[in-house]
């Protein structure tokens, strides 16, 4: 959610912020309608005083033994109006906010301008591209020929995306976790491990819901959604509260698992479990002040990238046009692996500041003083790591011409051995 001062004082940039992202929106329909909303609570609220004024004329006249009867026939019209007029205003209420609630975040003026990933700009790359001098071969033939991977059975039990990780794929996952919960800890997070479900009103606060209806596993029958990511919930835990500003920024390491429909996607990413339904992730969120929050983009990007320079996976930092990135983020930034078998850099974290948006629909707010006026925080989020799609390139990266796998040097303290 926008503040309401920008739309109404500078519509011919939000104009601008719309067509820079390539979204379809219709900004005049919500300057009619909060113009309109506006105007009726005006309306009723002169009215509630002109019954309430009216209630008293009516008491002194009956006390005084006068006749009431026109007053009380002009202040049941007045009811009446006053009914309809509500029923009104609870309609164009709940219109402005289904767009108000819609409209994406503005754009930090460092984003690039572009309908779509063409427009990306590369910032660095790390490490050396592997030529090989043997034939190498895909994430998925490795693991099922080691026996390591079952997406056969997995399919006949769960369907499409979903997988079995066996023996040493597992350990390797376990690994993965390891190191970074020591790596959250080293860099100074509060650990946290959030719920796996949130309500409707919790994940509207922190996304776009019409965006995730297709992307997002619902509960039948319940006020429950199963989580897309530990952003969400991490999001929504200060809602309705006022935090000490003098405790800020306050930087929480997240583990949990994810879930998501991926509906739509294709070609190569069907193969094996680079694009599945069920995955597990480790995700930096901050709270921070507005003064605070691009410094503290920067370093979360900086955290990610050193942990993928310990794993020594090649990648690359890309930041994001207009046109291709989410709708919640006024910046982002994408960390890409390399993957040997696509023979191209595939996004594996994303680096995001949200500002205050997340906060507005959130109503968290920060103040440093007791007596002083609050300030909606920023919040921002960053995947350290997401465990599937390392494997998928620690795999194709780290393979042998004889079909095993090296254990990158910083997790064989945690798997127990060098080679799978």
């Amino acid at each position: 959610m926008l503040d309401p001062k920008i739309i109404r004082d500078q519509p011919e940039k939000i104009k601008k912020m719309i067509k820079d992202r390539a979204v379809e929106f219709d900004f005049d329909k919500m300057l009619e309608l909060d113009k309109r909303r506006r105007n009726l609570i005006k309306e009723t609220d002169e009215l509630r005083k002109k019954r309430n004024q009216m209630s008293i004329e009516i008491g002194q006249a009956k006390k005084s033994n006068n006749d009431a009867s026109d007053l009380l026939k002009q202040m049941g019209a007045i009811s009446k109006t006053l009914d309809d007029l509500e029923l009104t205003q609870k309609q164009v209420e709940k219109d402005f906010e289904t767009l108000a609630y819609s409209i994406p975040n503005m754009l930090h003026e460092s984003v690039p301008i572009g309908n779509d990933d063409s427009s990306n700009i590369v910032i660095r790359e790390w490490g050396q591209i592997r030529k090989f001098d043997f034939k190498m071969k895909g994430h998925e033939e490795i693991a099922e020929n080691l026996g390591v991977l079952d997406l056969q059975r997995a399919s006949k039990i769960a369907g499409a995306r979903f997988y079995f990780l066996k023996g040493d794929l597992v350990k390797l996952a376990y690994a993965i976790s390891a190191f970074a919960l020591e790596f959250f800890s080293e860099k100074g997070y509060s650990l946290i491990q959030p719920p796996y479900m949130i309500n409707k009103k919790s994940m509207e606060g922190a996304v776009i819901a019409e965006d995730f209806k297709d992307v997002i596993y619902g509960i039948d029958d319940e006020d429950l959604y199963l989580i897309g990511t530990s952003e969400h919930a991490i999001a929504a835990m200060y809602t309705d509260e006022i935090l000490d500003g003098k405790k800020l920024p306050d930087r929480f390491g997240s583990t949990s698992p994810c879930f998501r429909k991926e509906a739509g996607a294709h070609g190569k990413d069907q193969k094996g479990i680079f694009r599945v339904h069920q995955f597990e992730k480790f995700e930096q969120f901050v709270f921070a002040k507005p003064e605070d929050s691009w410094d503290e983009h920067e370093k979360m990007l900086k955290v990610t990238e050193e942990f993928y320079q310990k794993l020594e996976i090649p990648h690359r930092v890309v930041l994001l046009s207009s046109g291709d990135m989410g709708k919640v983020s006024a910046k982002t930034y994408d960390v890409e692996a390399w993957m040997p078998e696509q023979n191209a850099y595939r996004e594996i974290c994303s680096v995001s500041n949200c500002l205050d948006y997340q906060a507005r629909r959130l109503k968290i707010r920060f103040r440093d003083k007791t007596n002083e006026d609050t300030q909606y925080i920023h919040t921002l989020n960053a995947t350290l790591v997401a465990i599937e799609r390392t494997i998928v390139s620690i795999i194709e990266n780290f393979q042998t011409e004889d079909g095993h796998v090296i254990i990158p040097k910083v997790l064989q303290k945690y798997f127990g051995k060098e080679i799978i």
